[in-house]
């Protein structure tokens, strides 16, 4: 399993190479620890890494893929940044671009429902597509109010990852 975490300015991807019982081989940055990790009660953690033993709780945030992290000294927020957390990023940061809106699939999945046809109006917010991947069900809508002008998907369709799925132009109209 591999993800990419967040912590203040710094990106990390860790991966877990190997776990037996408590102990953990994990990988940061292509940088090998042995750790052992036990649960110490709901949200408290013992971690002996390098000789060194830290005393970790971890509480959920409201954001299911944020997490804040507490040590003796320290407290800082994790982020969990995903395929679809990616996506969401990108969308935010291409609002308002260019004239249209494309939307693609941030990772291969099955299409559960297309909600537009060629032509139909959208208002940004409007969900267009609905894609079913690792057993969760996520809504892509549109990033602008305008007129779909392709659909390259229908209900069933197996994407992906980064597949086209719908274009919205942007309305120039709509003051």
């Amino acid at each position: 399993m591999q993800l990419e975490l967040k912590v203040n300015d710094r990106n990390a991807i860790v991966r877990e190479i190997r776990r037996k019982g408590n102990l953990v081989t994990i990988s940061v940055d292509n940088i090998i620890y042995e750790v052992d990790i036990d649960k110490v009660s709901g949200e408290e953690y013992s971690i002996i890494s390098e000789g060194k033993s830290y005393n970790v709780e971890v509480i959920p945030t409201d954001d299911p893929k944020i997490y804040r992290v507490n040590t003796i000294y320290f407290g800082f927020d994790i982020s969990v940044n995903d395929a679809e957390a990616r996506y969401m990023q990108k969308r935010k940061k291409k609002e308002g671009d260019g004239t249209t809106d494309s939307i693609k699939s941030p990772m291969p999945g099955k299409v559960v429902k297309v909600l537009v046809q060629k032509g139909d109006h959208v208002e940004k917010g409007q969900t267009v597509v609905v894609l079913s991947a690792m057993k969760m069900e996520s809504e892509y809508k549109a990033g602008c109010d305008g007129v779909v002008s392709k659909v390259a998907v229908k209900e069933g369709d197996t994407v992906d990852g980064n597949q086209l799925m719908v274009v919205i132009g942007k309305d120039v109209k709509k003051k």
